[in-house]
């Protein structure tokens, strides 16, 4: 191992990485939605990173293999995922139509951090696309490179997820003046809500 060819795994974990979670999903979605509120932001981004690097160090490890060899359990956070993103698809549908909600949320009320955690973990950890992405995809990605780079890799893509994670939920912040108002929060949730079915639909309907 050189000095370079560190970096340069580095490098591409890092660029491997941003391409994988620079995407519209639900977990990126609740982010925002905190950030927006300026609500938990913190833990929010703390259990998306260490989720993320924890599952991103089991592909680089070598676990997206054992992954790929058991599709029954990928069928199954697969549907388990669809069934939790469709019920927060409609707590975000009933935030739409419910003005007094909106303007509570608009005014600063919050949801309790253990509630917001948990709900940032199902998100995460129920999602069958994360277990692709970053245990399979990226592990057999860091796999093409040898011992200790594949792991500068690997590190790269978990300092990409922090980088995202954190410009995601601090940036939002600055629209808040925006979302003073309810109607901002109507169309985000709509958003949000459209998003959560999407996705869902896809994990039923995906191979």
């Amino acid at each position: 191992m050189t000095v370079s060819s560190a970096a340069t795994a580095a490098l591409s974990g890092l660029g491997f990485g941003l391409s994988l979670i620079v995407a519209i999903g639900a977990q990126n979605a609740f982010v925002l939605r905190q950030g927006v509120r300026g609500q938990h932001i913190f833990p929010v981004i703390a259990v998306c990173a260490i989720s993320d690097a924890v599952l991103i160090a089991a592909g680089v490890g070598g676990f997206g293999v054992l992954v790929e060899s058991l599709p029954g359990l990928v069928t199954v956070v697969r549907y388990l995922g669809a069934a939790f993103l469709l019920g927060y698809a409609v707590l975000a549908a009933k935030r739409v139509f419910s003005s007094a909600a909106l303007i509570t949320e608009s005014a600063g009320a919050s949801v309790a951090l253990g509630a917001t955690v948990l709900t940032c973990l199902a998100l995460t950890w129920l999602n069958p696309h994360v277990y692709l992405d970053t245990v399979v995809l990226l592990g057999s990605f860091a796999n093409t490179y040898t011992a200790p780079d594949k792991w500068f890799l690997g590190a790269g893509a978990m300092v990409a997820s922090v980088v995202w994670f954190t410009a995601l939920g601090y940036g939002a912040r600055r629209l808040g003046p925006f979302f003073a108002r309810p109607a901002a929060w109507r169309v985000l949730d709509s958003v949000i809500a459209l998003i959560m079915v999407v996705l869902a639909v896809g994990l039923v309907t995906s191979a």
